[in-house]
């Protein structure tokens, strides 16, 4: 399996990142500067307003906007009644000690609760927290719409090979390295480092197989960075920034770089000067896998991505065979419709529909990678009566999904034949960040017809006829709909100006968009009149 990482940022105003697999676009990053991030930033805030309706705090961190931080992200450092002294908990990282990992302080975990063990049993938000309160908070997901950020008081730091958890006071493995064996190796490599008390690390998939030395290193350098932004929340007072993510080039080396990536290609010098810089401190043994495309043609027009790019945010994807997918987002959730088309094999019609659906789940996933969607995602499969397909098409789904940074959740396919899933959303999705609602039909992506307006000009008429104070009336609109009304509608205009003694012009703008419709009214005297 061979991976490219390609980073084009040729565009100052643009970063895009593209994952490569045997030439297949599977992974696409996209970050704009004119759009603010805010995910993975450190705050310290100040709350502004308490609702218990929905056990929830506002907190203004200094961006502009409020973030919204409920009771389930609060850490019981921060309760009031029988809870730890906030200030403590900013301690942890300050005094060298032994290992976390010990037997004996294994056993003092036991008998009393550490710092950042989640209760089972919250307490209302109002009698954890108050207006005015100061809190330290990280950003965990960005705000849509009219609604602020998603804050959180569980601080998460992460490095190449270690995530610093603060609050967590002990040692932890990824869930996704799985095998034992490995599991324990790295467990004992962190209790001969013998992290301070008080501090919790969790050893990211990327530590697997790694040496004492490369894992101290990372230590080592979280440990500074935790300390610098201790410092900086006791010197400042609410809000103030406390800690800035890293750039897209220097998180996507660090979070999406493994040994299967045999080539880094940077479009831009003071880029790749940079993401070198970073490798040579983190990863040097690496670093030659890191090269500064000089191409003369663009670096995604040299791989073929810019027609690959384009395609993503059709509506609907072609299918090898002859089948497609057809992807709708709404405000809520995506609808993923599976069409069979011309796909055909000479197997029976329910062998067709389960291979055209195994088609279609691995491209589901690979689309829900590169659009970046989420929330609820209904996909509607073609039908199979036969529990064992079903159950087939189900697990492939879970292993296309796998490799997908985001969390999920795949249901068991319905009686309707509906596969629903959750995705986790982090940030809006790629469409939302690259286009914006058509002005003329609001992003229905539909609009009237001309006659459609035509009737609904006629309607408006006759509000006109029963009023005595106008004799002059002129309606603008788009040049089909003016067309179809001076040709169609010409009898009952002339029917109409002739009841009611009404002067009636109809202007055509072929600028105008095919909803445009603008009234202006005026009595005998060439005085406006209000209507309608």
């Amino acid at each position: 399996m061979k991976q490219e990482m390609l980073i084009n940022v040729s565009q100052p105003e643009e970063c895009r990142i593209a994952i490569m697999e045997d030439g297949v676009l599977e992974e696409l990053y996209v970050e704009r500067t004119s759009q603010d991030n805010y995910v993975g930033n450190i705050y310290k805030g100040r709350i502004v307003n308490i609702e218990p309706s929905i056990q929830a705090a506002f907190v203004d961190f200094g961006v502009g906007r409020n973030g919204f931080l409920h009771i389930s992200d609060v850490e019981p450092q921060y309760y009031r009644q029988g809870g730890l002294d906030p200030d403590k908990a900013f301690e942890a990282g300050e005094k060298q000690g032994e290992g976390e990992g010990s037997e004996k302080d294994g056993d003092r975990r036991r008998r009393r609760p550490r710092l950042g063990d989640r209760p089972r049993v919250k307490p209302p938000i109002q009698d954890v927290l108050r207006r005015g309160d100061e809190v330290l908070v990280q950003v965990i997901k960005e705000g849509f719409g009219t609604k602020g950020p998603t804050l959180s008081t569980y601080i998460s730091i992460p490095g190449r090979y270690l995530v610093l958890m603060p609050p967590l006071g002990r040692v932890g493995i990824s869930k996704k390295i799985d095998d034992e064996r490995d599991r324990q190796v790295l467990r004992d490599i962190m209790l001969d480092l013998k992290p301070p008390k008080g501090v919790g690390f969790v050893v990211r998939t990327a530590g697997t197989e790694r040496t004492k030395g490369e894992m101290a290193r990372d230590m080592a350098y979280l440990l500074r960075l935790w300390k610098s932004i201790v410092r900086r929340m006791r010197k400042y007072s609410a809000p103030i920034d406390i800690y800035q993510e890293s750039d897209m080039i220097i998180r996507t080396i660090r979070d999406m770089f493994t040994e299967d990536v045999g080539r880094i290609l940077i479009d831009e010098p003071a880029a790749y000067e940079r993401a070198r810089e970073f490798l040579e401190l983190v990863m040097p043994k690496y670093a030659p896998r890191l090269q500064l495309y000089e191409g003369k043609e663009p670096l995604f027009h040299r791989y073929g991505l810019e027609e690959e790019i384009g395609r993503i945010h059709q509506r609907k994807v072609p299918l090898k065979g002859g089948g497609s997918i057809v992807i709708d987002q709404t405000e809520a959730l995506v609808a993923i419709d599976v069409n069979s088309g011309s796909f055909r094999t000479e197997k029976s019609a329910e062998e067709n529909a389960y291979q055209m659906n195994l088609i279609a789940a691995r491209e589901i996933a690979r689309q829900l990678r590169l659009r970046d969607l989420g929330g609820v995602i209904v996909n509607d499969f073609i039908d199979m009566r036969k529990e064992k397909y079903r159950r087939g098409v189900e697990k492939a789904l879970h292993d296309a999904m796998k490799r997908d940074r985001a969390r999920t959740k795949i249901l068991r396919t319905s009686p309707f034949g509906l596969v629903e899933m959750t995705r986790q959303r982090i940030r809006p999705s790629l469409r939302k960040s690259i286009f914006r609602d058509c002005p003329t039909c609001s992003g229905t992506g539909m609009v009237k017809t001309a006659e459609s307006m035509a009737i609904e000009v006629m309607r408006v008429l006759q509000l006109a006829a029963a009023r005595s104070d106008i004799a002059r009336l002129t309606v603008t609109v788009q040049d089909e709909v003016a067309t179809w009304i001076n040709n169609r509608k010409r009898r009952e205009m002339a029917q109409f100006e002739d009841a009611c003694h009404i002067q009636l012009h109809v202007v055509g703008r072929e600028s105008a968009s095919p909803e445009h419709l603008v009234w202006e009214a005026a009595d005998s005297t060439g005085r406006s009149v209000r209507f309608p």
